[in-house]
């Protein structure tokens, strides 16, 4: 069956993957070719931007611009011109996407694995026999093809690659877990995160001075030092859990939450009824910032 099987997005200069489909076919053919593709893509920096590397049931086709590479896995049989007006539209919704700073300072694989929803609709639409936008930039590919056409390699050029990166320890990534992309950071959860701080620094100041007051003269005290010290801890940690995503987060934030309120309550004395209510008031923001912001949500179909 003609039909495109897998396409990644790699940054050129170190081969690091960028994003890829997560669809997951367990042929050992195909799980083989992923090998080769991999091991392809860790030099691909010493190639023209457009390559094939045919093999007897599938072949590997990319296309390098603006320091990534798009590349896929296709059935041999597959168009030559039609896999490339495919990578012409991935890269081109790739750098639509995601500016130059953000590829380049992308320390992880998979740092964009969001972009998969994208690779997934141009691939279907590609796939999809019937749809007339996958033809639109034929005529163009073709010409550019006509004069310079891509480098072909065979499969078997790829395992010398393989020994070549393997040997070198140059260019192999182990996939980790995707990164976590939290929404965008509102001016109201900015103000909490303001307000958390100052927080924090009072319980912190309150609580050292308590402690060298109690350590010398009342050891009674040691109890309201803790007091000011756990918020103070609760406060870095509400931080945290706003800025960053963390599993079982709800659980965190209501005990997070209660930590506040518990000392505060035990601190009454040391502290006036607006002066708790100012702190619990600070927590309970920060809490409602942690619960609503939620993980970005993939991309839209930009147009695909």
């Amino acid at each position: 069956m003609s039909m495109i099987f897998f396409a990644c997005v790699v940054r050129v200069r170190d081969g690091l993957p960028l994003s890829a489909s997560t669809d997951f076919h367990f042929n050992q053919d195909f799980l083989e070719c992923r090998k080769r593709l991999k091991a392809l893509s860790s030099v691909l920096a010493q190639y023209p931007s457009r390559g094939t590397v045919k093999g007897r049931d599938l072949s590997i086709h990319f296309l390098s611009s603006g320091g990534i590479a798009c590349m896929a896995i296709c059935s041999s049989n597959y168009s030559t011109i039609m896999a490339f007006c495919f990578l012409e539209e991935l890269r081109w919704e790739f750098a639509a996407s995601y500016d130059t700073t953000s590829i380049s300072l992308a320390s992880r694989p998979y740092a964009f694995l969001e972009f998969d929803n994208v690779i997934q609709k141009v691939k279907f639409h590609f796939n999809c026999a019937s749809g007339s936008r996958a033809k639109a930039n034929w005529e163009k590919i073709e010409e550019e093809l006509k004069f310079w056409p891509p480098v072909q390699l065979k499969l078997e050029d790829t395992d010398l690659m393989n020994g070549m990166t393997n040997g070198g320890h140059a260019g192999v990534h182990v996939e980790v877990v995707p990164t976590y992309r939290m929404q965008r950071v509102t001016p109201l959860g900015i103000l909490s995160l303001v307000l958390n701080i100052m927080c924090g620094a009072l319980n912190l100041i309150r609580g050292v001075h308590l402690a060298e007051h109690s350590f010398q003269e009342d050891h009674e005290g040691i109890g309201n030092v803790i007091a000011f010290l756990l918020p103070f801890l609760a406060c870095v940690f509400q931080c945290y859990l706003y800025l960053f995503y963390s599993s079982a987060r709800k659980a965190k934030t209501f005990i997070l939450l209660f930590s506040v309120c518990l000392c505060n309550v035990y601190l009454y004395g040391l502290r006036n009824l607006w002066q708790i209510a100012f702190h619990i008031g600070v927590a309970s923001l920060s809490s409602y910032q942690i619960l609503t912001r939620q993980l970005m949500e993939k991309q839209p179909d930009c147009g695909v």
